[in-house]
């Protein structure tokens, strides 16, 4: 069977009252103690597979859960087990799942790269966790029978090492799981609580949780865009593609905001959520017209998450990267621990705010409905993609015109910044138009390669294929070295700024002065490899 939930962390503050509308009358209040099993080596958490053995009040249930869309969607299986046998093995301190249960089952295809003797061997109890769960069932107003139905279950405990109880990570998370009913509802009632308590959407299993406490770690590693589970092909209707595309991103997006708003400051974390959103965004630009349920308040409210996420990383990289690399090469110190501390708004901040929560909860529904109930549904995506791509292209051409005119410009002397001449002393901070054009031309680049990568699947022609690799290649070259310079140009005005009360920092902005020629060399190169090549559509 498939279990759709969601799930949240639930924010102090909002804790108590949360537990008043949790704990009514009609509510049941349960002490779970589960056992986890996994290889040593987490063979079956590397696979995306949680087993575990748990007590359920009087009742012993042993679970499978895998797979699914890998955002509110997931395979599970339930056993229910002799308490008899489960109590001698308990005694005896051998209790062990058995494997042989998911034979013919829909679950045993999950288990199929497995010799399930041999993994039976070798599973062991990894963790335990010890937790209070408050249910109560949601329902709409409605005589029917078969009626929208929503389990909520709030989660109070924690996690322990299955060889070191002293080793504990506490656990308090809401989930909302469909019953029975219309998705609809699930997402409705969600949102509801959502905008109530300001709860934070969490991909975080107890599984995953207890697997960071054995291996010592706050956080899953940070997720990075992986194109091999775009789902689509050459027969994808035009509103199928589009939900693939915002899928993919959320694939992205979603482990990363989890992790920030359970407390991670990595960088990692911050750049590649910043880029799945980034990607959203160019998608939804692009295949506006690919579906009737496409919300335009998404677009606003994602660049202000994405615009906050890079002013922060942009400082917090210069303080823990950059300024430690400029003192290998002896550099003065420079000191960026007012200007983070200075900042109002942190990543947790913007990414537990409220509209971006629900703007994540509206673009899970998105992603979920069905593609068949719309007008375009008979439509194959191919047929519209090579309009879309020349539009893009276009876009990008103008841009770099735009910036070409800009250099003529500052060739003939009117602009003051022409990298060629410039100065780390007197470097005019505010922004250029030449600055602004490259900005510009680096966002055009950007779209256009994330929305190639989108379109490439859907080619049903060897040739093509091997055009559209070729013109990838060369197009992320060109993205990746603009990216650079203008990173590279930013430090130096910070740099620049900076030595206005610090002048240890002149050291930085000569520095990136410096840089920024070489930078723009090879740019321009690459760019002009870009223009040179004959699009794949």
């Amino acid at each position: 069977m498939q279990e759709i939930e969601l799930k949240f962390l639930v924010p102090e503050s909002r804790l108590k009252s949360l537990m008043r509308q949790a704990q009514v009358k009609s509510s049941q209040i349960t002490q779970l103690a589960a056992h986890y099993y996994d290889t040593p080596d987490q063979q079956l958490a590397q696979a995306g597979i949680g087993l575990r053995i748990r007590k359920e009040g009087d009742t012993w249930v042993q679970t499978i859960k895998a797979g699914g869309d890998g955002i509110a969607a997931r395979l599970e299986h339930n056993a229910i087990l002799d308490n008899g046998q489960v109590q001698a093995m308990l005694d005896n301190n051998k209790l062990m799942p058995d494997l042989t249960i998911y034979k013919d089952t829909s679950i045993a295809s999950t288990l199929a790269d497995f010799k399930l003797k041999k993994l039976a061997q070798k599973l062991t109890r990894q963790y335990v966790t010890d937790v209070k769960r408050t249910t109560r069932l949601l329902m709409e107003d409605s005589k029917d029978e078969d009626s929208n139905s929503i389990e909520m279950a709030y989660d109070h405990g924690e996690v322990i090492h299955g060889h070191d109880d002293t080793q504990r990570d506490p656990i308090q998370e809401i989930e909302f799981e469909l019953v029975s009913g219309d998705l609809d509802f699930l997402f409705t009632t969600a949102k509801t609580w959502c905008k109530r308590y300001k709860l934070c959407l969490s991909t975080v299993t107890k599984a995953e949780r207890g697997g960071l406490l054995i291996t010592g770690q706050n956080h899953s590693p940070a997720v990075k865009a992986d194109l091999s589970q775009l789902n689509i092909n050459k027969d994808s209707s035009i509103p199928a593609f589009v939900r693939a595309a915002v899928h993919n991103c959320l694939l992205q997006i979603l482990p990363n905001s989890s992790a920030v708003v359970a407390g991670s400051k990595d960088d990692e974390h911050i750049l590649q959520l910043s880029i799945g959103i980034n990607r959203l965004r160019a998608a939804l630009q692009a295949f506006t017209g690919f579906s009737d349920e496409l919300n335009p308040d998404w677009q606003p409210i994602l660049k202000q998450t994405a615009t906050l996420l890079g002013s922060y990383r942009e400082l917090a990289y210069l303080a823990s990267y950059i300024e430690p690399k400029l003192q290998e090469f002896n550099a003065p110190v420079v000191d960026w621990t007012a200007d983070l501390e200075a900042l109002k708004i942190k990543p947790i901040d913007v990414v537990a705010a409220n509209d971006f929560q629900l703007t994540l909860l509206e673009l899970i529904a998105f992603v979920m409905s069905d593609p068949h109930l719309e007008p375009q549904a008979d439509k194959c995506a191919n047929d519209k993609l090579a309009k879309i791509l020349s539009k893009q292209h276009t876009k990008f051409v103008k841009a770099e015109q735009s910036l070409e005119s800009k250099n003529d410009a500052s060739d003939n002397g009117s602009d003051s910044k022409d990298l060629e001449s410039v100065d780390s002393h007197n470097v005019n901070l505010e922004s250029s138009d030449k600055d602004q054009a490259q900005h510009k031309l680096y966002r055009q680049l950007t779209d256009l390669r994330y929305i190639n990568q989108f379109a490439v699947p859907l080619l049903n022609k060897k040739d093509g294929k091997k055009k559209a690799k070729r013109w990838l290649k060369r197009l992320i070259k060109a993205q990746k070295s603009l990216g650079r310079y203008c990173e590279h140009l930013q430090y130096q005005q910070r740099y620049q700024q900076k030595s206005e009360e610090n002048s240890n920092a002149l050291y930085g902005a000569g520095w990136f002065a410096a840089t920024l020629k070489k930078d723009l060399k090879r740019t321009e190169k690459h760019l002009a490899k870009v223009k040179d090549s004959s699009i794949f559509w």
